[in-house]
C-alpha cells in the first residue's frame, strides 16, 4: 500500500481493527462500496466532509482519526502495538522522501545553543532551498558551521513514521543567476511576512529511519 494516501490507509486499518468488509462499511455509511474502495485504494482521494462524517460514523471512529488531526498535541502519546520495527533507509529511499518538498526543520547552532526551525522548502538538484527572513537567526548561523536539516512523517492511526537527517553545508544565496533559478521552484512559506532571503543546503551527509510494523 506505499502508493495509497494517508486517509485510504488509515481507513482500510480502521476497518480491518473492526473486521467489517467494505461492503458492510459502505453499507453502514450509505455509500457504494466502490467509493469506499476508490477511498482505500487512491493515492488523492477527496471526499466532502459530509462523506467522511459518515465514514467514520461507519467506522466507529472520528472524522478528526481519520484526517490524522492532533493539533493540540504531539503525536504518538498512544502506547504502541508490539511488532513495530525500526529500519535503517538506504540512502536513495531517504532522498526519495525529501525529493517533494514540504515542511522541515533546519538546525543550527545559535547563541542559545542548538535550534530547530521549520521552514517550507523544495529540492534543487538534490539540494535543499527554503526562504527565510532576513532578520532570522539561521540567516546569520548559515556559512558559520555545518547545519542540519531534519523532515519526518509520523502516523498516530498507523504507528508507522519516517525520519530523514541531512547534514551538510548552507549558503544564503546572493548571485542574482541562483537567485533566479531558485525563485522559479516557487516556495510558498506558510507563515506571512516578508521572506526575501533563499538558504540552500548542500547534503554532505543523508540518513534515514523508518518504524513500522513487522
Amino acid at each position: 500500500m506505499s502508493n495509497v494516501g494517508d486517509l485510504g490507509r488509515r481507513v482500510a486499518e480502521r476497518r480491518r481493527e473492526l473486521g467489517v468488509s467494505r461492503e458492510e462499511v459502505a453499507r453502514r455509511a450509505g455509500m457504494h462500496p466502490a467509493y469506499v474502495e476508490l477511498i482505500e485504494e487512491n493515492p488523492a482521494p477527496h471526499p466532502t466532509r459530509a462523506a467522511l462524517w459518515r465514514l467514520s460514523a461507519a467506522l466507529e471512529t472520528t472524522v478528526e482519526a481519520l484526517a490524522g488531526s492532533g493539533m493540540l498535541a504531539p503525536p504518538g502519546r498512544a502506547a504502541p502495538p508490539k511488532g513495530l520495527e525500526l529500519d535503517e533507509l538506504a540512502s536513495g529511499d531517504s532522498e526519495a522522501l525529501l525529493a517533494p518538498g514540504g515542511i522541515g526543520r533546519v538546525v543550527f547552532v545559535a547563541p542559545r545553543g542548538p535550534v530547530a526551525v521549520p521552514v517550507n522548502f523544495k529540492m534543487l538538484d538534490g539540494d535543499i532551498v527554503f526562504r527565510t527572513a532576513g532578520s532570522a537567526a539561521v540567516v546569520a548561523a548559515v556559512g558559520e558551521g555545518p547545519v542540519s536539516f531534519e523532515v519526518d512523517h509520523i502516523d498516530d492511526a498507523l504507528y508507522e513514521g519516517w525520519s530523514v537527517l541531512v547534514t551538510g553545508k548552507g549558503e544564503v544565496l546572493t548571485e542574482p543567476g541562483e537567485l533566479e533559478s531558485v525563485k522559479t521552484l516557487g516556495i510558498s512559506p506558510w507563515v506571512g511576512g516578508k521572506k526575501d532571503h533563499y538558504v540552500r543546503v548542500t547534503p554532505k551527509e543523508i540518513t534515514g529511519r523508518r518504524v513500522r510494523r513487522r
